[in-house]
């Protein structure tokens, strides 16, 4: 996930959890788009990487 970093404890995964089911209330091709250049931020350029 882009808005939450790794972690293995059930208040990270909780968290993990309520990003999934906004996602899932919010989605859009619009949605979909911002995620997608976010991912491409990380990816290039280090952007809200660990």
């Amino acid at each position: 996930q882009l808005c939450y970093p790794y972690g293995a404890s059930d208040k990270d995964a909780e968290q993990k959890l309520q990003y999934d089911l906004y996602y899932v209330k919010n989605h859009s091709l619009i949605f979909d788009f911002m995620i997608l250049l976010q991912t491409v931020e990380v990816v290039l350029f280090g952007k809200g990487a660990r």
